[in-house]
């Protein structure tokens, strides 16, 4: 009986690591899935889960931490890319990082929606009635001052751009301080609060 359950336990590892391996952003962020052994061992300290509980921010992130975006190659590329970054940094330099992902989401989001122009650079530029979308450009702001905020505001944009997972903000193509409140946000369906910032998103945006 003992190798029996031996046997399962290790293929059921071996299925694990299967499905990891699938997984894209997973497996290249944590290479090899543990062992059976480990995996037994850790779920023996884990305590029960509480269903209740709402799930951390940074649950959502597929492993994407400060610490892994730090370990990749320095970024660099295109326009988009260079749009992303400087909307991230004037947007949001001084939420966490999952606040500052939300908001590339939300940009992300809009370039996906028919709503929307179809690039990242005609999305955060984009005016409606002689205002802009994101404050920074009207402000005329483009020189990132902080070295160390704009190198890792242009990590996370390579990233998202890359093909991160969208799944702090449940789709959103607008969000706001919470000390403001625009009307929109009294028609559109709330998804969000990550920081300083609420996140909704617009019915129908999505094509």
């Amino acid at each position: 009986m003992k190798r029996i359950i031996a046997t399962l336990t290790l293929a059921l590892g071996l299925a694990g690591g299967s499905a990891m391996a699938e997984s894209g952003w997973k497996s290249s962020l944590f290479g090899l899935a543990p062992t059976a052994a480990a995996y037994s061992t850790e779920l023996k300290r884990l305590p029960p889960p509480d269903l209740d509980a709402p799930l951390p921010a940074h649950a959502l992130t597929e492993g994407i931490t400060e610490d892994w975006l730090m370990s990749r190659p320095e970024p660099e590329g295109d326009a988009e890319w260079q749009c992303l970054t400087e909307a991230l940094y004037f947007e949001a330099r001084g939420e966490s990082l999952e606040g500052q992902i939300a908001v590339a989401e939300v940009i992300l989001n809009r370039v996906e929606s028919p709503l929307y122009p179809r690039t990242v650079c005609g999305v955060v530029r984009q005016r409606v009635g002689g205002s802009c979308q994101f404050s920074y450009v009207c402000n005329g702001r483009t020189r990132m001052r902080e070295p160390a905020a704009a190198d890792l505001a242009g990590r996370i944009a390579r990233a998202m751009l890359d093909g991160a997972p969208r799944l702090l903000t449940e789709g959103a193509t607008h969000f706001h301080g919470r000390g403001v409140k625009p009307d929109w946000s009294r028609r559109f369906p709330r998804t969000a609060a990550i920081g300083a910032h609420v996140f909704y998103r617009q019915p129908g945006s999505r094509g």
